[in-house]
């Protein structure tokens, strides 16, 4: 059997609260949306980042 060919996809990390597009990374397609805690420069703290596609 052919295994299928999953590439990596860019996705972006968007503040919760500014709705800036703040951090990019490259993941497989596939599993749940990431929510992360990160660092945000505009209101200089952390704050929730939601996955997003562009």
């Amino acid at each position: 059997m052919a295994k299928k060919n999953k590439k990596a996809e860019t996705v972006f990390l968007v503040c919760e609260e500014t709705g800036d597009y703040n951090y990019s990374l490259r993941r497989k397609p596939g599993g749940e949306k990431l929510r992360l805690k990160k660092y945000c420069p505009r209101l200089r703290k952390h704050t929730l980042h939601a996955e997003k596609k562009k």
